[in-house]
């Protein structure tokens, strides 16, 4: 091996583990974002609240939206069950008529 080859081979691997040891990102803070930066463990915390917070507002969101939904007119629903019956035989023509009274009202 030549000198010229030894010393690039060298400088190469000198400047890679200097690289490597830096301690500060990209954002001149330190170790990472969530632990580092003085944060320490409240960074993680208030990040887990964070993101609590925002997926408890979107079940909160989709059951009062799935609940205010207009719902179906449940008469008419009673009334076509009752038409059903009486078409069956199921019912007589003053038992229908009680009914069909009873549900009109």
């Amino acid at each position: 091996m030549t000198l010229k080859t030894y010393s690039t081979a060298l400088g190469l691997t000198f400047t890679a583990t200097m690289a490597s040891a830096d301690s500060v990102d990209g954002w001149g803070r330190g170790f990472g974002h969530m632990f580092g930066g003085g944060y320490g463990m409240a960074g993680g915390l208030m990040m887990l609240v964070f993101w609590g917070v925002i997926i408890a507002l979107i079940v909160v969101a989709v059951r009062w939206f799935r609940d205010n939904r207009p719902s179906a007119d449940t008469s008419s629903d009673a009334l076509e069950i009752l038409k059903s019956r009486f078409a069956k035989g199921e019912l007589d023509e003053d038992e229908f008529r009680r009914r069909k009274d009873v549900l009109q009202d």
